[in-house]
């Protein structure tokens, strides 16, 4: 199964200056547990926003940039290669950004998004859920707490 993985906020703002515009702990949290073992696909910035590969994961990354190869990372031009690469019985997570997410959607069978109750001033934005396509499966909400500065919930969506 294709998932999109994402945190996003009213406005669909993923994050600014190649960061998240939020902390959300029990989000990362979420995110590990899902996308551990698992192959993650992800654009070339995505990746360099993080400190290091993440553990526990193959991860594929998007990019145009033909000399683009950090250690231990599978290198592809485009999103159909990176699923072409992708076991065909296991989950994969596309993990963003912004455009990477685009190119992702028409090939995803689930979202698992993580919806920030607040808007941001960002550059990146996930894309519009047309809910003629997707339908909200399960949804669990979070308040705000002295971890978390923002009420959030977990949605999962199901293509139709």
């Amino acid at each position: 199964m294709v998932i999109l993985i994402a945190a996003a906020g009213k406005n669909n703002a993923l994050g600014k200056n190649n960061e998240l515009v939020w902390h959300l702990p029990d989000d990362f949290k979420r995110f590990k547990a899902l996308t551990s073992g698992h192959h993650i696909v992800m654009g070339r910035k995505t990746f360099e926003s993080f400190p290091r590969p993440l553990p526990n994961r193959t991860h594929i990354i998007i990019t145009r940039q033909k000399d683009y190869n950090p250690e231990g990372c599978i290198i592809v031009d485009s999103m159909e290669k990176a699923l072409e690469i992708s076991p065909i019985n296991e989950d994969v997570y596309i993990i963003g950004g912004g455009e990477i997410y685009q190119l992702g959607l028409p090939f995803s069978d689930k979202i698992e998004l993580t919806r920030v109750f607040e808007t941001f001033d960002a550059d990146v934005f996930f894309p519009e859920i047309n809910l003629d396509d997707w339908d909200l499966q399960q949804e669990e909400f979070h308040s705000k707490d002295e971890k978390h500065n923002y009420n959030f919930s977990y949605q999962t969506y199901i293509r139709k």
